[in-house]
């Protein structure tokens, strides 16, 4: 019962944090996207993709979340975009209050898009609500077409799937029919996105997307 006590303790000061740093980013029209994945499945390389096709159009600035290194914050810092990083040294999630923290080492009024990264993993991040306006679950075709049945609860809290990597499809066993059908199961109310890093399909579709929802 105390180990519940405690959880739900911890989960209250989070989702608190998080009501304020919402507030935070409607107050100056930041249109936010926590990106959840396993390791592995691309989120960066699509992060890399997005700032191609959109630096010049929108006002973009990205919080990098990871276990040890800032590898990935390089890789994004290299598009000119403002970026933080966040090293969770070997936690497995971020929250509110991280997100909070480095939200005062970015120039807010000077941002449109928020992109944050989480740490691959696909259970813990689906619990904590940093304050952003949506998910957007990154799975890749090489994990195969079951993973939305193994992991339901960051399929149910996501608004957004990106199935990455489609250029792998006839290498991997993977059903992309089975994919998105397993992932409806889950969450009929999924917008997803069929996007190749390597070959660029489904980026302008992406691209598009946002500038709609980044202009609402």
């Amino acid at each position: 019962m105390s180990v519940i006590t405690v959880e739900r303790k911890v989960l209250e000061k989070n989702d608190d944090i998080a009501r304020r740093n919402r507030a935070v980013f409607t107050e100056r029209g930041i249109f936010v996207l926590n990106m959840v994945s396993s390791p592995g499945s691309g989120k960066t390389s699509i992060l890399e993709k997005t700032l191609q096709a959109l630096r010049e159009t929108m006002k973009i600035a990205v919080i990098e979340g990871d276990v040890h290194t800032d590898i990935d914050a390089q890789r994004v810092a290299a598009y000119g975009v403002p970026v933080v990083q966040i090293v969770t040294m070997g936690g497995c999630h971020l929250d509110a209050e991280l997100v909070r923290d480095a939200m005062k080492k970015l120039d807010l009024d000077r941002t449109e898009l928020l992109f944050i990264e989480n740490v691959g993993n696909l259970v813990c991040p689906s619990g904590y609500d940093l304050g952003e306006a949506m998910k957007v679950a990154v799975l890749s075709t090489a994990e195969g077409d079951d993973k939305p049945l193994k992991y339901p609860a960051m399929f149910r809290s996501a608004s957004v799937l990106i199935i990455n990597k489609i250029d792998l499809i006839p290498y991997v066993n993977c059903n992309l029919d089975v994919l998105k059908g397993n992932a409806l199961k889950i969450n009929q109310f999924l917008k997803i996105f069929e996007i190749s890093c390597t070959t660029g399909e489904g980026i302008p579709e992406w691209r598009d997307w946002l500038i709609k929802k980044g202009a609402a």
